[in-house]
């Protein structure tokens, strides 16, 4: 059966070369104005003005009216901390009080305050509070989303957040992109044998997790309160020799910590980047890592040093732009508030940060040749939008839109 969505006032289909875009072509999102979408079995089959396609729409198509609206692929959020019990409230206030995250996190909070709830919790009841956040972030447009462990810290909570995942990408509608992060914090029954915990992650828990094919990717927090570079190395090595793909959450807080490392051992992307140096982004740019910025998480600690995304352009770096949702420094799942702080903070114009949360983010998953563009033979993943512009998604902030969303061709209900 063949899907016509029709009277598409702007249809952004971000088509272009087959690789992650960088420099001039992340402004460039292959517009049509006046435009149709043609989808057959679940993929895209042709778009393209209207003029030219309405005769080639069979009598027996589906037709879905766009209202004149704005078309777009579908968000791709290529980073977040999705499973997980509880919250974190009571920090949120301690931090407007003036604690800082570091402070919170040597005081027993922070992640390890996750890390005892996710423990206590049942897989059960981990999965219907993901199954919550995961709708939040489709009502908001994304269609697929990278989630990671990271709450365990243990071999049996490690492999239940997993599992969760799992069972999340098998439900749908949405993409789960499994990614393990049991190197996200040192637990407190590991705090005075540190090697025990890297070698427990590298030798048991790695092997076991790419043998069950649970995860995708490995990621690591190095930083001066999670992971220090050589044990992160270890992990990371120990991961790529077990077919996993590296992330690494790097450069957050303090330069140095793990940026070099990512593009030495070739990591898909590096994460963060804060405090990211010129000579750092060049490494980076050698190796085709690609920078995941978190401006959410800079935005909720209240900080004022974003990542350098100018910069990143300038230097011929494929820029993504995620949520980083999470319990504690990045309560946001909503893609299209990531686009109006990047715009703001971080100097990128709209189509940029729009070409960062689709096609780049799909490219940073291994995912470009399926999904975050609107081109044929790709996955319909799509959404209508209640406005005839795309630059209104950054412009109106934390505006209540609701747009319609499909996946596969099928419309979302949420």
């Amino acid at each position: 059966m063949t899907l016509a969505i029709v009277n598409i006032a702007q249809l952004v289909t971000l088509a272009g070369p087959a690789r992650p875009r960088v420099g001039a072509e992340l402004r460039d999102l292959a517009i049509l104005a006046d435009a149709a979408l043609l989808i057959e079995d679940g993929r895209i089959l042709i778009a393209g003005p209207y003029s030219e396609l309405k005769s080639k729409i069979p009598h027996d198509a589906d037709i879905i009216d766009g209202n004149n609206g704005c078309v777009t692929p579908g968000f791709v959020d290529a980073h977040t901390h999705l499973v997980f019990a509880g919250n974190r409230a009571a920090e949120f206030e301690q931090r407007i009080a003036g604690a800082t995250y570091q402070q919170i996190a040597a005081g027993g909070g922070g992640i390890l305050r996750t890390v005892a709830l996710t423990r206590a919790a049942n897989q059960d009841e981990l999965l219907v509070a993901a199954r919550h956040h995961r709708d939040w972030m489709l009502r908001s447009g994304a269609t697929t989303i990278e989630a990671k462990s990271g709450y365990g810290l243990d071999r049996d909570t490690e492999l239940k957040m997993l599992r969760v995942i799992a069972q999340l990408n098998q439900e749908g509608p949405a993409r789960i992109i499994p990614t393990l992060l049991a190197a996200h914090t040192i637990p407190p029954e590991f705090a005075n044998r540190r090697a025990d915990y890297i070698r427990f992650v590298a030798e048991e828990l790695i092997p076991e997790v790419a043998s069950a094919g649970l995860a995708h990717y490995c990621d690591v927090f190095c930083d001066d309160h999670a992971f220090t570079v050589d044990e992160t190395r270890t992990v990371l090595t120990a991961a790529r020799a077990h077919g996993l793909k590296l992330r690494v959450h790097a450069e957050q807080f303090r330069p140095g910590t793990g940026a070099d490392l990512a593009a030495e051992l070739g990591a898909a992307t590096a994460d963060h980047l804060e405090t990211v140096t010129d000579e750092t982004l060049q490494h980076l740019r050698a190796s085709g890592t690609q920078p995941v910025l978190l401006p959410g998480s800079v935005f909720a600690l209240s900080r004022t040093q974003y990542p350098p995304a100018r910069k990143m352009i300038e230097a011929g770096l494929a820029i993504v732009l995620a949520t980083d949702f999470n319990p504690g420094s990045s309560p946001i799942p909503f893609m299209p508030f990531m686009l109006s702080l990047a715009c703001l903070q971080m100097g990128l114009s709209p189509a940029e940060a729009l070409t960062a949360a689709t096609i780049n983010a799909a490219h940073s998953l291994n995912l470009g040749a399926q999904i975050g563009s609107l081109e044929a033979g790709k996955q319909a993943d799509f959404v209508i939008h209640e406005f005839a512009d795309y630059r209104e998604l950054a412009y109106f902030i934390a505006a209540p839109n609701r747009p319609r969303v499909f996946i596969a061709g099928a419309e979302v209900s949420i």
